[in-house]
């Protein structure tokens, strides 16, 4: 790669990033002024509802940073998050970062960033239901791949992906996502460290941690990372997640859905596709 063509894939990851954030802030600032209309109100309310939010503030302040540490192995929340995975995963079957039978006659690709606060809403919202009617059917498969969008820096972008893509080494590349998104933390908090990673891989259920290190080092993981990367910018997507979907095997287009957390629109397409 040339001088220029390197400072133009990092000029489009950076232009990604920012409209990527610009959207998420301007929907934060949209919550804040209905949070603002909310406080007024509340305050009409009297010194007692006064007091109350006072109170609800100093247990929000005091328990602040715990979102950004990843469950305790072997703890209560931590083998909740565990049964909750495992409930989703329930009844599919995986090969690498693909989730579903190889023999689906749909596919959706899933471009994700995994400190992405909009996939967690997605993997949270409608994709439990997506799984459950679709993938472990045996008509839809879902391929995972990378975007980086929402990390603010790529050595760790590339880090956390690629643990990701190593446990799919062992096929089991969605529980680590899964795992992931549903313990995520405060975007830019700096949160995904290393021993995020490994609390993380420590709850995968049957992962050979000795293996999945070993295999964090392949380089053939950092080129499906750029291959993916590539991908995106072909589809000129500059946010996440994103999606292309189509018959298995054949032409992908891009999906455009109407909610992350109503599966309607998935479900439609998917149809339309089986129908032919």
């Amino acid at each position: 790669m040339s001088p220029v063509d390197g400072d133009e894939e990092d000029l489009t990851r950076k232009q990604r990033r920012e409209q990527a954030r610009a959207q998420r802030k301007a929907a934060e600032e949209a919550a804040a002024t209905d949070a603002a209309k909310r406080k007024r109100l509340a305050q009409l309310g009297g010194a007692v509802a006064v007091v109350v939010i006072a109170i609800v503030a100093v247990l929000i302040i005091t328990s602040g940073g715990s979102s950004t540490k990843v469950a305790k192995v072997g703890s209560h929340e931590s083998n909740e998050q565990v049964k909750t995975v495992e409930g989703i995963l329930a009844g599919t079957t995986q090969q690498g970062n693909v989730l579903g039978s190889p023999k689906a006659p749909v596919t959706l690709e899933y471009f994700g960033d995994l400190e992405c606060p909009i996939c967690k809403e997605f993997t949270l919202g409608a994709l439990p239901a997506i799984i459950k009617k679709w993938v472990t059917t045996g008509k839809l498969r879902i391929e995972y791949r990378s975007l980086e969008t929402a990390t603010r820096e790529p050595e760790t972008f590339r880090t956390q992906q690629v643990a990701m893509l190593a446990a799919g080494k062992q096929d089991k590349a969605w529980y680590f996502i899964e795992l992931f998104y549903h313990e995520q933390g405060e975007e830019d908090s700096g949160y995904v460290t290393e021993s995020y990673l490994q609390g993380l891989a420590q709850q995968v259920p049957g992962l050979n941690l000795s293996q999945w290190s070993t295999d964090r080092g392949q380089q053939t993981l950092l080129a499906q990372l750029a291959s993916d990367t590539q991908e995106a910018n072909n589809r000129n997507f500059t946010g996440t997640p994103s999606f292309l979907i189509g018959k298995t095997g054949g032409a992908m287009k891009k999906f455009e859905y109407t909610s992350l957390q109503d599966p309607t629109s998935f479900n439609e397409a998917i149809e339309a596709l089986l129908k032919g």
